[in-house]
């Protein structure tokens, strides 16, 4: 059961972390801020593709959880993260226009 976006049932509360995804001011990167309060950095879990990311993290009792989608292509191998105070902090270059572009054979 589904109460404010808060899971009641079973044996561990989870819930959705408050996060904040921006540019930085020149535009060339993601920044993203996820508040875990109490949470140890060993018990983190965060996955990143060029579209979207995950985050997962857990203390005895409580589990919060969530996915999103990223506004714009992102670099996920240059994704850069740090944990202090509760906060997990995450930099991560958007895509240039043709990165991973293809060339594509002309008959």
């Amino acid at each position: 059961m589904m109460l404010f976006g808060v899971n009641i049932m079973g044996d561990v509360l989870r819930l959705s972390p408050a996060i904040w995804a921006y540019p930085d001011d020149a535009y060339e990167n993601l920044k993203i801020e996820i508040i875990l309060p109490g949470i140890e950095k060993k018990n983190i879990s965060f996955k990143i593709t060029e579209d979207g990311f995950y985050v997962k993290a857990s203390k005895e009792g409580v589990e919060y959880v969530d996915s999103y989608s990223t506004c714009c292509p992102v670099n996920p191998d240059k994704a850069v993260a740090t944990y202090s105070n509760g906060i997990l902090k995450v930099t991560v270059p958007y895509q240039q226009p043709f990165e991973g572009a293809v060339d594509v054979k002309i008959d």
